[in-house]
């Protein structure tokens, strides 16, 4: 997209604003400058007029030209076939020197001498109007001789080259880009004055009837011009459009063309002689076609497809007089959907109409009409013809609050609404921070706050925001489910890696060999069961992993460890999760460290697996039937009993094929893990003092703890079972050797401090009734 800065000023004043300015806002604002520079004519270069033109004697193709510069009459030697008496002409005067490189000198041509040179756009360093001279009009300004070319605006303007992306073909026109730099440099626009019929010619309507399809998705406005002769475009319009590489030999066209660079509204022309033979009344009908694309046509003849091409038939031509002009609009997305259903595409036409076109089409037509109400050759039809069918805008309900705290700092409500109006966007505030916000049919890729926010961004500029630490914030997703998940998850892992293999089962169950183990069973029952083995639901885990381990000892395996996780139900079918492990057979493999003859799971081995999975925990006395009266315990974690575990009664293994078994299930939900807490760690040596004590066969252990516990003494660290012993010499008591460490976080403790800590544990066991051995 091309833009000039004398013709950006037809919109908006920007005259006191650098070409750097002009690029560093119009990046600021992310319409990316591809490139910028100045165009100025060469110095010494200024207006002439023709005065005399005569055939070289010695030549075919040269002319001697008498030119008026203002203060003297040159002769100049002119090559050029369009040279001709009465032109105003750039005349380049000796010293000037052309941006190839060349100075103008004194010279002879064909032994006639020259005192100068008569100028073509090229040569000026402007893009190419014409073969030949450049020929000055007044719509550069007033011609004066003498005057120097680069004072003229347009022979001193300013280039500017932007690429835009796919989603912003409102910015593919003057009006676009100026609409942006006006919210960006809070300038108003200038005031286009409106176009005002000629009630003294005839109207549109005796040449011109539309018939439409309903909830067409375009917009089609029309007028009738009348060519009484052939005109010329001025040379203002003719050298901008070659700059944009837009400039061709038909001038309505070369109009057209300008109109839409200017406006951004899509533009048709057609020959009505092409249409009506007779120049008579005649019907166009716009027609909603399968994809939703707009085809004009009439008398069963296609004329064009709104926003993809016009048939080559239809078009202006070089003796065209009376021109139906079409303005119209097209949504982008039909487009999209229709352009590949049609192979004659105006390349041209469809990158605007893809990209989105200015659907305010009266900006457009406005704009042409002005233009050719200049020329008194071109007679306009009064009235109009059109299809604007109100289209409701999508609104987005915005708060400023919202959108201060997305841009990272505060923005007033005021400068929001601001911004959006110079935008074109429609706002109706409800409340203080509350508004509602149109979305102009210009900006459809406008579609969410996000989008909102981007815009005042640009516009406020992403260098004026003010720069923050990074500041990464997450809510808190940790919930109950989530430690739940965990707790298991963690029991898994340790589970595995003690060795046991995970097992997985139906959640229905045998109900005989339920009945067998001494479990409770679920009152709901099944109607129409599986199988007789899956005949109810499960009550524990441990039968399906007891069949299990009978299944591997069948296949000779000797050593197995199960565990296995789910849901298991009580009487009144209410759902608890569970966890239950079970080690049948060896502790390990056969070795050379054990003889090869390894010895089988015993109670305190499998202790040792539950103490690695779950932590620390309690036992306290139990009575499970199907489990071994001198090998089991209820499982208690900070006080809480939460599971069973002890070796499956003789009985069972029997029936069941299998070795020595140790089993363990308890309750996820109650299974509680105490935090983890830091605690200071001494740096000085701890001090380890054994104590054994005589006890009764009946007494229980809990009762010793709880005495040793209660002294709550300062430098008692630990202490544990190391022994128990039996002898005949003890007389029916047993020897029980208790294990203490003893530590201080200040000191290395003295044999004094350590010997009365144990006097008063050994004291307070005599009130038990228990005495040192």
């Amino acid at each position: 997209m091309i833009i000039t800065k004398s013709w950006l000023n037809e919109w908006i004043d920007v005259e006191k604003q650098s070409l750097e300015d002009l690029v560093k806002t119009l990046n600021s604002i992310g319409i990316e400058v591809d490139d910028a520079r100045h165009l100025k004519a060469p110095d010494k270069v200024v207006v002439g007029f023709v005065k005399e033109k005569i055939k070289h004697e010695n030549s075919d193709k040269l002319n001697i030209c008498k030119v008026d510069v203002g203060n003297e009459v040159l002769q100049i030697i002119c090559g050029a076939a369009n040279v001709e008496v009465g032109q105003f002409v750039p005349v380049a005067l000796k010293g000037a020197i052309m941006p190839n490189g060349m100075q103008i000198k004194e010279a002879k041509l064909r032994g006639v001498d020259s005192y100068g040179m008569i100028c073509s756009s090229n040569e000026l360093g402007f893009a190419k109007v014409n073969d030949g001279i450049l020929v000055l009009d007044e719509s550069i300004g007033k011609l004066e001789l003498g005057k120097a070319l680069n004072r003229y605006t347009l022979f001193n303007d300013e280039l500017i080259e932007v690429e835009l992306t796919p989603n912003r073909g409102d910015c593919l026109s003057i009006y676009g880009i100026a609409r942006d730099l006006s919210a960006a440099l809070d300038l108003d626009f200038r005031k286009i004055p409106v176009f005002k019929d000629d009630e003294k010619v005839l109207a549109i309507g005796r040449i011109l009837k539309l018939v439409a399809s309903k909830e067409l998705n375009s917009f089609h406005l029309y007028k009738v011009i009348e060519l009484k002769q052939k005109f010329e475009t001025t040379l203002l319009i003719n050298l901008r459009l070659a700059q944009i590489d837009s400039l061709n030999s038909n001038s309505i066209e070369n109009l057209l063309n300008y109109t839409t660079h200017s406006t951004g509204v899509l533009f048709n022309a057609y020959d009505l002689h092409s249409i009506s033979k007779k120049n008579s009344e005649f019907v166009l009908n716009l027609n909603k076609e399968n994809h939703g694309e707009t085809k004009i046509m009439c008398q069963d003849k296609p004329l064009s497809v709104s926003g993809i091409c016009q048939e080559k038939g239809f078009k202006l031509g070089a003796n065209s007089k009376i021109i139906i002009l079409e303005a119209h609009y097209t949504k982008p997305f039909i487009i999209a959907e229709a352009k590949d259903c049609y192979k004659k595409q105006d390349e041209k036409l469809v990158y605007r109409s893809f990209r989105g076109s200015e659907p305010k089409l009266n900006i457009g037509m406005n704009f042409l009409l002005h233009l050719l109400q200049k020329n008194p050759d071109i007679i306009i039809y009064s009235s109009s013809q059109q299809i604007l069918e109100k289209k409701e805008n999508s609104v987005i309900d915005i708060n400023v609050e919202n959108i201060s705290k997305i841009i990272g700092q505060e923005v007033h409500k005021d400068t929001v609404l601001k911004i959006l109006k110079k935008l074109k966007f429609e706002s109706v505030i409800h409340g203080e921070h509350h508004m509602s916000v149109k979305i102009p049919l210009h900006r459809p890729d406008i579609v969410n706050l996000a989008d909102i926010c981007e815009e005042i961004v640009r516009m406020i500029g992403i260098d004026n925001i003010a720069s923050k630490g990074l500041e990464f914030t997450e809510k808190n997703r940790i919930n109950e489910t989530y430690k739940e998940y965990k707790k298991l998850l963690i029991l898994r892992n340790k589970a595995a890696d003690n060795g046991y293999f995970e097992s997985l089962h139906y959640v229905l169950d045998n109900e005989e060999e339920l009945k067998e183990l001494g479990f409770e069973l679920a009152k709901l029952k099944l109607i129409n069961p599986i199988t007789a083995e899956l005949s109810t639901l499960r009550t524990t885990l441990l039968n399906h992993l007891l069949n299990a381990a009978s299944f591997n000892i069948k296949n000779s395996k000797k050593i197995i460890k199960l565990f296995e996780s789910g849901a298991v139900f009580n009487a009144a079918n209410e759902e608890f999760a569970h966890m239950a492990l079970i080690h049948c057979g060896f502790k390990e493999e056969a070795g050379i460290s054990n003889k090869a003859k390894p010895a089988l799971v015993d109670f305190y081995s499998f202790l040792s697996d539950i103490k690695n999975i779950l932590g620390a925990f309690e036992l306290k006395n139990s009575n499970h039937s199907f489990l071994s009266p001198y090998e089991q315990a209820d499982l208690y974690v900070n006080g809480v009993k939460i599971g069973f575990l002890g070796r499956l009664n003789l009985e069972l293994e029997r029936k069941k094929d299998l070795l020595q078994t140790y089993v363990c299930e308890f309750d996820l939900n109650l299974f509680k893990q105490s935090p983890k807490i830091a605690k200071l760690y001494s740096k000085f040596p701890s001090v380890s003092r054994d104590l054994s004590i005589l006890i009764p066969k009946d007494f229980s252990y809990e009762k010793v703890k709880n005495c040793i516990e209660g002294l709550k003494l300062d430098f008692l660290e630990s202490f544990r079972v190391v022994d128990l012993y039996d002898d005949e010499s003890l007389k029916g008591k047993l020897s029980l050797t208790i294990n203490f460490v003893f530590k201080s976080l200040d000191k290395t403790l003295e044999e004094a401090e350590i010997s009365a800590c144990m006097d008063k544990i050994l004291k307070n066991l005599e009130k038990l009734g228990l005495s040192l051995r």
